[in-house]
């Protein structure tokens, strides 16, 4: 491929993925990110690149310099060009009669080249009026049936149950609130100062322990600045988040998952969260970073929440903070429902293959509809703000057995 088709083809790539997921991605594609663009391409163009193909163009010009070059085939860039200029519907036997030529491309290329898009090389083929109508009635067709669709999907969504198998899985690669909303993310009392910093790591989203918690007390107000949460299915099911380097400081600086029957998060809550604890009731003790279960069974200034572990994972000892700090390189924390009987669970260590050990496990009178993460500061003086980097959430339905 000459430099200046390269260059072009680079273009045309980005140009498809910020037509598909919203933005311009800064890093390779995801699995999941190059299905959908490859979804996405078949039912616009009628016309398929293949989800690995995709997912190699995307690491050789998001990713690192090293990789080694793609030449893709003139039917691709063609694809790739019909996608982003919005060509008619086709399909690969009607091209190759009809198109073979690849006008796409050749329009698309000329916006660099300087040549005449009048060119005979370039002349794209006009439908007669027709076959105008004809699309016209297919796209209007189209576009009412999928609308039905996305409200029908969007009204069921609080009531589906989880089939075993179903995942949700989210890397935080596109951290934009328009493409978290899109993902089923919604954000509650924003602090726009911090929220404007959740991108300070890469493949991140940073959220920071600012004061607050779900539960009240005789002088503060429940509520979590910059809570992230979706509603989720009810049934069975199984839900963790994994961080990187989150080191909490301060007393009851904390990160983790929050489990609620209502989205005001202030109800029947459990909660599980790797945290900061200072508080030995005036005995003189060094500080811990601990596992901590919690749960509520309902709102109101009369109901304390109760807790259910309290997992001393490491004592700060007086210079052994670096070696903690080193051993909380990877964390991440796990909650399992089994009809009313869940599972609290975690992972700590210098790497991300550390196996989960169980924390506890008990039977509560909840049925969540929504999963949120946190953190906080909890009630307590105001201190600098730490940064969680959550690296990735999973969310999958299972079968509702015994554990």
């Amino acid at each position: 491929m000459r430099e200046q088709q390269e260059v072009i083809f680079k273009t045309l790539f980005r140009e498809a993925c910020a037509k598909c997921l919203g933005q311009t991605p800064h890093a390779p594609l995801t699995e999941t990110d190059a299905r959908l663009l490859s979804t996405s391409i078949h039912e616009q163009t009628g016309l398929t690149i293949g989800v690995k193909s995709i997912r190699n163009y995307s690491l050789y010009i998001l990713g690192s310099k090293e990789r080694r070059k793609e030449n893709p085939s003139a039917a691709t860039l063609d694809t790739l060009a019909r996608y982003v200029l919005g060509a008619p519907y086709t399909d690969e036997v009607q091209r190759k009669n009809h198109e073979s030529h690849h006008p796409y491309w050749f329009r698309y290329k000329s916006r660099f080249t300087g040549r005449s898009a009048a060119d005979p090389e370039t002349a794209l083929p006009r439908p007669t009026p027709q076959k105008r109508r004809h699309l016209e009635i297919r796209w209007v067709a189209g576009i009412i049936m999928l609308l039905i669709l996305i409200v029908a999907i969007w009204a069921l969504r609080p009531w589906l149950t989880p089939e075993p198998g179903r995942a949700i899985t989210d890397h935080f690669t596109f951290i934009q609130m328009d493409s978290l909303n899109d993902r089923g993310w919604v954000l509650a009392k924003q602090d726009t100062t911090w929220w404007s910093q959740r991108a300070t790591r890469s493949g991140h989203l940073a959220l920071y322990t600012l004061p607050g918690d779900n539960w009240s007390t005789g002088n503060s107000v429940a509520g979590i600045t910059n809570l992230l949460y979706r509603p989720i299915p009810t049934g069975c099911f199984t839900t963790e988040i994994h961080l990187t380097e989150f080191f909490p400081a301060h007393n009851w600086q904390q990160v983790g998952i929050l489990l609620a029957e209502d989205e005001t998060f202030t109800g029947k809550v459990l909660r599980l969260s790797l945290s900061y604890n200072n508080f030995f009731g005036g005995y003189d003790k060094p500080a811990e970073i601990i596992l901590q279960a919690m749960s509520s069974s309902g709102s109101g200034a009369l109901s304390k929440p109760e807790e259910i572990a309290h997992v001393t994972l490491f004592t700060l000892e007086p210079g052994k903070e670096a070696i903690v700090e080193h051993n909380l390189a990877r964390t991440a924390l796990k909650i399992e429902r089994h009809d009313n009987h869940y599972r609290f669970l975690f992972a700590i260590g210098s790497m991300e293959s550390f196996a989960f050990k169980e924390a506890t496990h008990g039977d509560f009178t909840i049925n969540p509809r929504y999963m949120g993460l946190f953190a906080i500061q909890g009630v307590a003086p105001p201190v600098p703000p730490v940064p969680a980097y959550i690296d990735s959430f999973y969310f999958a339905g299972i079968p509702c057995d015994n554990p």
